[in-house]
């Protein structure tokens, strides 16, 4: 305790340099800590893209590409699926919803989704949360339209406007349904997901705006009104995809091999979770960049602390002269260097979990209304704890350097024979 104490008070009378060095270590700790946050919590948020999905059924592909397009709206489906298979299993007496998705259209960039009311009463994610409006309701007409939150923020969309569906998803397109808008009838709150960034519209709609259409292609001479669409039998054909809650957990081995050995359509049924996991592997060499990149800055900052002492030792010689003279011994003068080195991780690392709260209750509302991403105020992980001891525990042995060197001058001061 006296060794600390006299190293605090060194450390005081040298306060403009050793702030520099605390301003270093505190956001050196900062980032890490705000990184390592961003990254479990971004994991949580991709992880709970979809929840209480108990099977992800498509065409017959693989089961990441089937995850892509049905739940991020990245990529094309292989085939589609016949409206009578579909039926098949949603008559199945172990499945207890489904929520049909039909893909193909786009707005401005924007993927466009036919569903019906099965989505917004069924569809959950992060922890099995509910699909929430921001404002206005669903849709219970054929031409009307509901946004993602991104959507309309971008595009500055607002209740009541009109928008026109481009044929095909890229995000140019000089095909458009121009001649069959949908009215905007409501937005949904941010959900940090896919969801925001999806415009989604009746089934119905969809065989509407292509109810003159064969193949992929307009039918030339051939021109069928809004009104005159309406009339018509809008029961959807084919479909793209559907998600499938079951009654029961225990069944769903059971129901995913009856729909990947369905004999009359090349089906494929993914268990999400394990689909995510897998698309999750994939990313994670970014994610280690990312980590690495971070343990970088904590080392830069010890790295400055190491050269600031280093570069004071010659400097406090007298210092040390002083202490000899006064009956401290070479260990003393090491044990000094040390303390001030381990005070000084504390305290940086004590101010960097400050900036790091403090950071988080100034960026928490606009993070999550921004990106859908939330990030709790919480004390840390047991994995932040350990980061944490890492960043002491170096500077106290980064420590071990200039107070090794001060022991050094420390012994050849006191052995020397001055005149």
């Amino acid at each position: 305790m006296p060794i600390l104490s006299l190293a605090l008070k060194s450390l005081l009378n040298r306060r403009f340099t050793v702030s520099l060095i605390l301003l270093s270590i505190a956001l050196s700790v900062s980032l890490l800590l705000g990184v390592e946050r961003l990254r479990v919590e971004s994991r949580n948020s991709f992880a709970n893209t979809i929840s209480g999905t108990d099977l992800v059924v498509g065409a017959r592909s693989g089961a990441i590409n089937l995850l892509l397009y049905s739940v991020f709206r990245i990529g094309d489906a292989t085939n589609n699926i016949s409206w009578k298979s579909y039926q098949r299993f949603v008559k199945h007496k172990l499945v207890d919803w489904t929520i049909p998705i039909s893909l193909g259209d786009s707005h401005r960039g924007y993927r466009v989704m036919g569903t019906n009311q099965d989505y917004f009463r069924h569809y959950r994610y992060a922890n099995k949360r509910n699909l929430a409006f921001h404002q206005g309701r669903s849709f219970d007409h054929t031409y009307h339209a509901v946004l993602g939150y991104e959507v309309a923020q971008k595009l500055n969309y607002r209740i009541g406007q009109k928008i026109v569906i481009a044929h095909g998803a890229g995000e140019t397109s000089f095909v458009l349904h121009d001649d069959k808008p949908f009215e905007v009838v409501g937005i949904l709150t941010p959900t940090g997901t896919p969801v925001d960034r999806t415009i989604h519209v009746p089934l119905e709609g969809i065989e509407a705006i292509h109810s003159d259409w064969v193949a992929g292609r307009q039918v030339p001479g051939r021109q069928i009104s809004a009104e005159q669409a309406l009339k018509q039998d809008l029961t959807p054909k084919v479909i793209t995809a559907f998600l499938v809650g079951l009654k029961s957990k225990i069944a769903t081995f059971r129901v995913q091999r009856e729909i990947n050995e369905y004999r009359k359509e090349p089906l494929l049924a993914i268990l999400p979770g394990v689909a995510l996991q897998q698309l999750w592997d994939l990313m994670s060499v970014a994610e280690n960049a990312l980590l690495v990149v971070t343990v970088l800055v904590i080392a830069v900052g010890l790295i400055g602390m190491l050269t600031v002492m280093l570069a004071g030792l010659n400097e406090r010689r007298r210092e040390m002269a002083i202490l000899r003279s006064v009956g401290a011994r070479p260990g003393h003068i090491l044990f000094l260097i040390i303390g001030e080195s381990l005070l000084l991780s504390m305290i940086g690392v004590a101010i960097g979990l400050l900036l790091l709260y403090g950071g988080l209750l100034l960026a928490q509302p606009w993070v999550e209304s921004q990106f859908g991403l939330y990030l709790p105020i919480s004390l840390p992980s047991p994995r932040e704890w350990f980061m944490l001891g890492l960043v002491g525990t170096s500077g106290l042995l980064i420590g071990l350097i200039p107070g090794y060197r001060a022991y050094r001058y420390s012994l050849a001061d006191g052995m020397s024979i001055r005149i």
